[in-house]
Order: structure tokens, then sequence, then C-alpha cells
């Protein structure tokens, strides 16, 4: 397949193809709505933690970098980087899951996968043109999106996404890009907003050989813990800058920047993008000490239990009485499953208005 092939006819344009992707997503209303979805952090607790929206800017950035230095495509990153999060739910991972538990719970056993709803956001659910359904992305973009994590053939994928997108390939190596690239940016900012919220600290950090080597750079230039944010800012910086040469230096040699490779390298081949063995597995380190000391900590797992609670709520009183939808979400009932139609309105909620809708509904208001 071409990857600038799209499945519906397009007037010409200015911009190159994938740059078009990018500002067609950009100006979706579901690219704006992850200002207010949860990263780590409710977006009610504070309006400088990261969101999903500022995430997915930062992974554009690092992945923009990274294709610009190998001579790729860097719209093509871009795109797949500012979408790949526009099917999550609110409320983070736990949402995601939450709604998948209630879905296979009624017997929907194709659930609920917020990469495969991205890929759904973009080719279905957004409706900004009277010809077709979805934003008619690029094939590329589409891949990046559809595969952003492996293994890329799913149980619950149609017949027709199987045969479009060749599942037993990789995607282009700007996706493979996109995906390291948003591992880079949730490392580091997760560890900056984790120690800015008091819930970790450098300290209980040092058992990673990761983190005591990007510490010493930022010692190396005589700014002290006591210095709090600028500390946080230079140890953010060193961190991404670190990754991203060892991405770089690790992977130059071992891609073809010539073309876009969508669906062409077998997905039974190794990826060429990546770190070092030993960075990897300091990185596994760091992400482990991660989840104990931040994912897991009580304040979090509060917040995501509340999120929990919410979901379920909402699913449940949304099956029971579908007609509180709101009037699109309700004509779509007769033409499409009630059961999808309600999880699609949930996903698009944000954390604000997911958590005020129930509370009204469950009469917890004030």
């Amino acid at each position: 397949m071409n990857p600038q092939y799209r499945f519906f006819d397009i007037s010409s344009d200015f911009r190159s193809p994938y740059a078009r992707d990018r500002d067609r997503i950009i100006h979706s209303g579901s690219f704006r709505r992850l200002e207010y979805k949860t990263q780590v952090f409710l977006n009610s607790q504070g309006d400088f933690f990261r969101t999903r929206l500022t995430h997915s800017i930062e992974v554009s950035q690092i992945a923009r970098s990274i294709c610009s230095h190998l001579g790729l495509q860097e719209s093509l990153a871009e795109s797949i980087a500012l979408a790949h999060d526009m099917g999550h739910t609110p409320f983070g991972h736990i949402g995601g899951d939450t709604l998948n538990e209630c879905l296979k719970k009624e017997g929907f056993k194709n659930g609920f996968e917020h990469n495969y709803q991205s890929f759904r956001v973009v080719t279905l659910l957004e409706q900004r043109y009277k010809a077709f359904l979805g934003l008619n992305l690029t094939y590329a973009t589409l891949e990046g999106i559809l595969k952003h994590s492996y293994p890329y053939n799913k149980s619950f994928l149609p017949d027709a996404i199987r045969d479009a997108f060749v599942l037993d390939t990789h995607p282009s190596i700007e996706a493979m890009i996109v995906d390291r690239a948003d591992e880079i940016a949730y490392i580091s900012h997760d560890i900056d907003d984790g120690v800015a919220s008091g819930l970790i600290s450098f300290e209980s950090l040092k058992s990673s050989e990761l983190i005591q080597t990007i510490l010493q750079k930022v010692y190396d230039e005589g700014i002290s813990e006591d210095e709090d944010e600028m500390f946080r800012y230079r140890f953010n910086s060193h961190l991404i800058n670190y990754l991203v040469y060892s991405l770089l230096e690790e992977s130059r040699e071992k891609i073809d920047n010539t073309r876009v490779l969508a669906s062409v390298i077998p997905a039974s081949e190794p990826i060429p993008i990546g770190f070092s063995a030993e960075l990897e597995t300091q990185i596994k380190k760091l992400k482990k000490i991660l989840f104990q000391s931040l994912y897991q900590h009580k304040d979090i797992m509060r917040k995501m239990f509340a999120g929990k609670q919410a979901i379920i709520g909402l699913f449940n009183a949304l099956m029971e009485e579908p007609k509180m939808l709101p009037p699109y979400y309700l004509n779509q009932l007769s033409l499409r499953n009630k059961h999808r139609v309600i999880s699609d309105y949930i996903a698009s909620l944000s954390d604000r208005y997911a958590m005020k809708l129930y509370n009204e509904l469950y009469g917890r208001e004030g």
C-alpha cells in the first residue's frame, strides 16, 4: 500500500500529505479534549501537571527531533504522536481497563482497548466531512496509530482491518520512533510531576543506575536539589537528551530512510529502533521503581479508585437508561450497538465532566 494513500478522494493542497494529517488531528474535537484527561494526576489536582494533551505534544516534539536527525518524515511522526492517545478514556489507564471490564462482564467479548479506540476516533467517530466518516488520514498515519503496541494482530480487530493493514508487518520507522518517544516522554515527565507533587523524591529513585547517571549531570552543573524547580528542569532535560542520543547511537545504522516503510518490515524481524541492551535493562528497572513508588502511591490509587467507580457507575446507568445520552449519541443507538455507543460516549468524556455526571446521576452533588 502506498504510504500516502487515502481511503477517500481528497482535493490537492499546498501541504505535504502528512502535514495535512497533522493539521486535521490538531483541529479535531477529540484532540482538544485531551487537555482535560489524566496522564498520572487527575486534571482536577492542579494546573501544572501533565495531561494527555501535554503528553502528546511532548511525544511529538521528541519524535520530530529524532526523525529530523535520522532523515525521516517528521510530519508523519508528528501526526502519529499527536493522535496516538486520542482514544484514551477519562482517568488514564484505569478508565480504559475498567470500561473493558464493564463491556466483557456484559458479554461483549471485544471489550475496549485504547489504541484501537484511537484508530476508531480518526476513522469513524470524528465527523467533519459530508462524504465520509473520520478524518481520512493517510495509510501510514493510520497504520502508525493502529500498530502503536505489539503484537499488532489482536483478536478483536475486524477482518477488513486485518486485510488492509497487513498485521504481520511492523509499522513505519517513524511509528516505531513515536513508540519510543512515548516511553521517553512519560518516564521523564512522570518523574518531574511525581517529584513536584511530593509523592516521590530523587532520593527515593537513586537505586536506579539511570537516575544516578542523570543526577550526576545536574550536579556537575553546580545545581543543588535545594533549587527545586531549576533542578527538576535540568534533570528532565538531561534525561530526555541522554535517552534520545542513546537511541540515535544504537539505531542510526539499522534503518532505511530512503522511503516510508509502511507495512514492509516483517513483524518477525527485530524492531530496529531502540536502546543498547544495558540501557534497556536500566529503563525496565526504573519503570519498576516508578510503578511501585509513584503509580501505586496511595494518593494516586485513591484518585484512580474514584475514577474506576465513576466509569462503572456511568456505564451501568447508561446501559439501564440510554435516554440520558446526549442527542448525537442517542441518535446513534438506531445505527450501532448500544454498548458500543455508550462506551464511545464514556471514552470521550473529560475527567471533570465524567466525575460531575457520575455525581449528578447518583445524587452526590454538593
